[in-house]
């Protein structure tokens, strides 16, 4: 099995291209999803959150208001470290244990959606293809402020502070434009479905997982026979 990162800008279409491979039988992972199991009520990272933003980052019901935590930290990066301190680890480590798992479920590969794949450089290593999704620069800024309820202002700066895709384009092996209509997506990357089963990667990878079990194995029995006949 190997990993294949899927990336973009904010309100590029990432999500509609990972519900894509979803609806094609592709195992996914989507970041925003378990960052959001992450700070379930209860969980440590919720409560390392109430207590350094205190309570007014929380709704009526306990949950994190991810819109107003995201107010509180964008001006201040003082607080946006604390936070990135807080959930960043617990986030990875969940997606690799899901990643584990998708393994042992004999998935050939699996699509990790990483919005800040390249600004962290954190996950890169575990990516064997990167997918970037991009549109146009002024559809972007429509989505995001429709989407997220942002002014003008706001959407550019909150963008501004991402890598440029353009840059995140050079990095990438793959590219979908989501500029077009939802045919036109799924058109694309049913393209890039068809080029990653026929990689040979997860075959290779599968054998050296399947020799390094072995040799485990045989090296435990190897060691009990010595033991063994020390004690006869």
């Amino acid at each position: 099995m190997f990993i294949v990162g899927l990336t973009g800008g904010l309100a590029t279409g990432k999500s509609t291209v990972l519900s894509i491979f979803r609806e094609n039988g592709i195992a996914v992972i989507d970041a925003d999803e378990v960052a959001r199991k992450v700070l379930d009520p209860g969980s440590k990272a919720w409560k390392e959150v109430k207590k350094i933003f205190g309570e007014q980052v929380l709704c009526p019901d306990g949950k994190v208001n991810r819109a107003k935590l995201g107010e509180m930290i964008f001006d201040d990066i003082n607080k946006r470290r604390k936070l990135n301190a807080i959930t960043h680890p617990k986030i990875q480590r969940a997606m690799m244990q899901m990643a584990v798992k998708y393994f042992f479920s004999g998935h050939r590969y699996i699509v990790m959606e990483v919005p800040l794949l390249f600004e962290t450089g954190k996950m890169l290593t575990f990516m064997h293809k990167i997918i970037t999704v991009i549109c146009e620069d002024h559809q972007q800024l429509e989505r995001l402020c429709k989407r997220n309820d942002f002014s003008v202002a706001i959407a550019k700066k909150r963008i501004s502070c991402q890598m440029p895709l353009e840059d995140k384009v050079a990095k990438s092996d793959f590219v979908i434009d989501n500029a077009g209509d939802l045919n036109s997506t799924r058109h694309q990357t049913l393209c890039i479905i068809r080029m990653l089963k026929r990689s040979k990667f997860t075959w290779y990878f599968t054998a050296l997982v399947y020799i390094g079990l072995i040799s485990l194995v045989l090296g435990a029995i190897n060691i009990t026979y010595k033991l063994l006949g020390t004690t006869n």
